[in-house]
């Protein structure tokens, strides 16, 4: 298999978390894609332009990070993170969902501020900025859940990766004030699947 990825996608290193996670590491190349540049070569392998995008040994091409996740969780047909719902896991599949709207926030924000100067959106900026900031602050009430500190998961997977986005957008300060958040990254990134996918320059 080939996994195109950029190191600043956050849903890329979900899926090379989830590499890790399934013991897939071996069965894998990791391929550093060019992306929004006019020409690209990656735009023959996925005409969307889009990262993660993992071409199978058959040859089929799957985009999308979630569908990615899922496809390897069930390859070995012992999947652990993709659940379906049920009575039991609402309050595991929330939390996912509300992790991955920070992921996309933060994101979203990133990608504003890569754009040059004279053509980001202060509106799309601060309203990125306030969202960021409410669910950071709904983390901080939540994080001690057992959820968020039981078996490894995707919201807690989902989290980390939003989190460390803050080394690609230094106006992304969410420590101070949140000291439960930070003493719950600390522990977590020491995970051998965390650690191995830490952005660049983070420590």
């Amino acid at each position: 298999m080939d996994l195109y990825i950029t190191l600043n996608s956050p849903y890329a290193r979900l899926v090379r978390i989830m590499l890790i996670e399934k013991g897939l590491q071996s069965e894998c190349k990791i391929k550093i894609a060019t992306t929004r540049k006019l020409g690209s070569p990656f735009y023959n392998i996925n005409p969307s332009g889009r990262v993660p995008y993992l071409v199978t040994n058959e040859g089929v091409g799957i985009e999308g990070s979630r569908l990615i996740c899922t496809f390897l969780d069930h390859l070995d047909e012992n999947p652990i993170f993709s659940l379906k719902y049920n009575s039991n896991n609402l309050e595991l599949l929330r939390f996912e969902e509300q992790a991955r709207a920070t992921v996309e926030s933060a994101s979203v924000w990133i990608r504003e501020l890569f754009r040059p100067e004279e053509w980001r959106s202060p509106t799309v900026i601060d309203h990125e900025k306030n969202r960021l900031k409410r669910l950071v602050d709904a983390w901080e009430t939540q994080i001690l859940s057992p959820i968020m500190n039981g078996d490894f998961n995707m919201a807690q997977m989902t989290l980390i990766c939003a989190l460390q986005l803050e080394i690609w957008n230094p106006e992304f300060v969410w420590r101070p004030s949140h000291p439960k958040l930070i003493n719950w990254l600390q522990k977590i990134i020491e995970r051998e699947s965390v650690a191995k996918t830490m952005p660049p320059g983070e420590t």
